[in-house]
């Protein structure tokens, strides 16, 4: 049997209840590599992430990380095989502290004190909030803390629903050297977002979803922002 390497998704239905968002999504995403889906409000983004994670009810599909089947595992399961997942709105432990955040994060696959130095060493600014509150952080701060955490799992595949949402300037552009820098050390990215030139800068290809399906899956490079499928999958 070929090795499969990376988080491939063959055929996924899935969705809340007895209501159906996603229809046969088919999607890779491969080491070193980051793909961004993109699409209009309630084309599916979102759910596909949460069903990756099992938080969704699943009809038919297959979720394979490398060689290990995810589809029919209990949510809790899914990051002990190494993939992180920043949700929207960051859903951290407001009352805890920044460390007791982080630990959360190390011990879903028993990392310890080295882990915890690199990624803070990626966002140092944390470094210095370790005591602090995390629902007393500025917005930019949180998110940091919410990649941060994911990062505690050493994942070989991230989920990032909208990092940059809400954020000013400066911490956009400290959240896309973050994911370039994990895309050059090898993890496997699927970055959802909605910022055309956000996508641009940082993305190997563009998965753009329509009603609970990918519809198309188009190389990023060449791509311009008045590219004709950002106008037909994202404009209004």
């Amino acid at each position: 049997m070929q090795r499969i390497e990376g988080l491939r998704i063959e055929g996924l239905t899935a969705g809340y209840g007895a209501t159906t968002i996603l229809r046969d999504v088919s999607l890779m995403a491969e080491p070193g590599r980051v793909t961004c889906v993109m699409g209009r409000n309630g084309a599916g983004k979102t759910t596909l992430l949460r069903s990756i994670m099992g938080q969704t009810a699943r009809r038919t599909g297959r979720i394979l990380l490398d060689e290990i089947a995810l589809q029919d595992l209990p949510a809790h399961e899914v990051p002990r095989h190494g993939i992180g997942y920043v949700p929207q709105g960051r859903r951290l432990f407001g009352p805890l502290s920044v460390a007791e955040n982080l630990e959360i994060g190390l011990m879903t696959r028993g990392k310890g004190a080295s882990t915890r130095e690199a990624v803070l060493d990626l966002f140092p600014r944390l470094r210095d909030r370790l005591t602090q509150a995390a629902g007393t952080l500025s917005g930019g701060e949180q998110q940091m803390l919410a990649l941060a955490r994911a990062l505690c799992l050493e994942p070989s595949v991230l989920l990032l629903d909208e990092p940059t949402e809400g954020l000013q300037p400066s911490m956009i552009q400290l959240i896309r050297d973050s994911i370039t820098r994990l895309k050059a050390q090898g993890v496997a990215i699927i970055l959802v977002e909605q910022r055309v030139e956000a996508v641009l800068s940082i993305a190997d290809s563009v998965a753009f979803m329509a009603q609970g399906q990918v519809a198309e899956v188009v190389p990023a490079m060449g791509l311009t922002p008045g590219a004709e499928p950002f106008r037909r999958y994202i404009g209004v």
